[in-house]
């Protein structure tokens, strides 16, 4: 088996995070007396991303982050809130969340069954992701997950996944590979480690920038086809 070590990316990947975002930023403006939510969250929705993409950059921390984003939300819309207290409720809120992909299960039980090992890489906050992770189902699939809070690094950060290596019984960088959505996060990140990369696409977007996966797949299938393709190779 050419590939043994299977790093996910959680986020858009394997969890759909836009349908747990939508329902937590609901609960979270209801909550707080907004009559437009719809506005709200058209608002925050890139400016959130562009928050996280900033992060992953390292041009901002994650407590500020955190602490701000609310705030410049309700800014935005000339109001002033508590952005932590926010943060807090948004966080419980998105924790109980577990909404998944169209065949995930399915997907990873092949996996499994195939005798690969899997791990979860995943930045974010450690109790929203362990919590979503046991609300989706998901979790009894990997052996562990590794979380950017925990690890004390973040994607796409060299370090990230060289606490994998050092934490995952017989890790082989030339066996690993990382699997997720985020050209900046996970793909730029598994090449800063050497490790070979599957861009998961389905939305087909445009690579405009400098990072080259190894490879790139729309469905879950195209990456099984691809672990069996490399594997066939091997022998």
């Amino acid at each position: 088996m050419y590939y043994k070590f299977l790093l996910f990316d959680l986020d858009h990947t394997l969890l759909d995070f836009d349908a747990a975002e939508d329902v937590a930023l609901e609960a979270l403006l209801a909550a707080a007396g907004v009559t437009d939510i719809q506005a709200y969250k058209d608002y925050y929705v890139p400016m959130n991303k562009a928050m996280w993409e900033d992060l992953a950059a390292g041009e901002i921390s994650k407590p500020e982050l955190i602490r701000t984003r609310f705030a410049k939300l309700f800014a935005h819309f000339d109001q002033e809130v508590d952005g932590a207290y926010m943060a807090e409720r948004y966080q419980h809120h998105l924790s109980q969340q577990g909404q998944v992909f169209d065949g995930v299960p399915e997907f990873l039980e092949i996996l499994c069954q195939q005798g690969y090992r899997l791990f979860g890489a995943t930045n974010g906050v450690t109790f929203i992701q362990k919590d979503r992770l046991a609300h989706s189902g998901l979790a009894t699939y990997f052996e562990k997950i590794f979380i950017s809070d925990e690890v004390g690094h973040h994607k796409p950060d060299k370090a990230f996944f060289e606490t994998i290596a050092e934490q995952v019984e017989g890790f082989e960088v030339s066996k690993a590979v990382m699997i997720g959505d985020s050209l900046s996060a996970d793909i730029q990140g598994g090449s800063n480690a050497g490790i070979d990369t599957i861009w998961f696409n389905p939305l087909r977007l445009v690579n405009d920038s400098t990072v080259i996966p190894t490879y790139i797949v729309e469905t879950y299938d195209q990456i099984v086809d691809i672990l069996q393709t490399v594997e066939a190779k091997t022998h």
